[in-house]
C-alpha cells in the first residue's frame, strides 16, 4: 500500500466534499430571493382579493344609489299620475291612468328588489372582508416569521460558505497541480462527482462492475485508478460510513 496515493485520494475526496457543499449552499442562497418573492406574492394576492371585494361593494353601493334615484323619479311620476287621475273625464282615460300607475308601481317593486339584493350583497361581502382581514393578518404574521427563518438561514449559509471557501483554498494548496488538473478534467466530463468509491466491485459513480484484476490492484493503493466505464477516479472503501451506504 502506498500511503502517498491513499493520502492523495483522501485529499481529493475532501476537495470534492467541500466543492459539493459550496455548490449546494450557493444554490440555496440563489433561491432565497425567489422564496421571499413568492411569500410576498402570496400575501399580495390575498390583499388584492380584499381590494377586489371592496370594489364590488362600491359598485353595489353605486348601483343602489342609482336605483334609489330611479324610485324617486318614479315616485314623482306616480304623484303626477294621481293628480292626472283626478282630472280625467272619460272611463278610457281613467283606465289608462290606472294602468300607468300600476306600471310604475311594478317597475318600482322590481327596483326595490334589486336594491335589496344590493344591500344583501354588500352585507355578505363586508362580512367576507372581515374574515379575510383576519386571515390576512394571520398570514402576514406567518409570512414575516418564515421570512425571518429564511433570512437567518441565509446568513448562516453565508458564514458557512466563507469558511468553506477558506477550506477549499487550503486543500488546493496541498493537492499536486497535475492531480488537480486531472480531477477537474474528469469533473468536466462527468459532473460534480469526479471521485467515487468502489463497493463490492461496483463503482458507486456509475453502478457498473469493476474488472476483478483492477479491483484487486486498486486495493493496494499503488496508483490512481480510473473506472473503465464512467472514467471517474475510483478507490476502494476507506471509511466505515462508505461501508454502510
Amino acid at each position: 500500500m502506498s500511503p502517498a496515493i491513499k493520502g492523495k485520494i483522501e485529499n481529493l475526496i475532501k476537495l470534492q466534499e467541500i466543492e459539493i457543499e459550496i455548490d449546494t449552499i450557493r444554490c440555496q442562497l440563489g433561491g432565497v430571493k425567489q422564496k421571499l418573492d413568492e411569500l410576498d406574492l402570496t400575501l399580495g394576492s390575498f390583499k388584492e382579493k380584499i381590494e377586489e371585494d371592496r370594489i364590488i361593494i362600491e359598485d353595489n353601493q353605486q348601483k343602489y344609489r342609482s336605483l334609489e334615484s330611479d324610485t324617486q323619479t318614479n315616485d314623482s311620476k306616480m304623484e303626477k299620475s294621481r293628480e292626472k287621475l283626478k282630472s280625467v273625464k272619460t272611463n278610457k282615460e281613467y283606465q289608462s291612468s290606472l294602468k300607468e300607475l300600476d306600471d310604475i308601481k311594478e317597475i318600482n317593486s322590481k327596483i326595490e328588489d334589486e336594491m335589496l339584493q344590493c344591500l344583501e350583497s354588500v352585507e355578505n361581502i363586508e362580512q367576507g372582508i372581515e374574515n379575510k382581514k383576519n386571515e390576512y393578518e394571520n398570514l402576514s404574521e406567518l409570512t414575516e416569521k418564515e421570512k425571518a427563518v429564511i433570512n437567518q438561514k441565509s446568513e448562516q449559509d453565508k458564514v458557512r460558505l466563507n469558511q468553506l471557501d477558506q477550506d477549499l483554498n487550503e486543500i488546493k494548496k496541498i493537492i499536486d497541480p497535475a492531480l488537480f488538473d486531472k480531477y477537474n478534467m474528469v469533473k468536466g466530463k462527468v459532473g460534480m462527482i469526479a471521485v467515487a468509491y468502489v463497493k463490492g466491485s461496483v463503482c458507486q459513480g456509475c453502478n457498473m462492475n469493476i474488472p476483478p484484476q483492477m479491483y484487486n490492484e486498486m486495493q493496494r493503493f499503488d496508483k490512481l485508478s480510473i473506472c473503465p466505464h464512467c472514467q471517474r477516479i475510483i478507490y476502494p472503501v476507506i471509511n466505515e460510513e462508505e461501508k454502510t451506504e
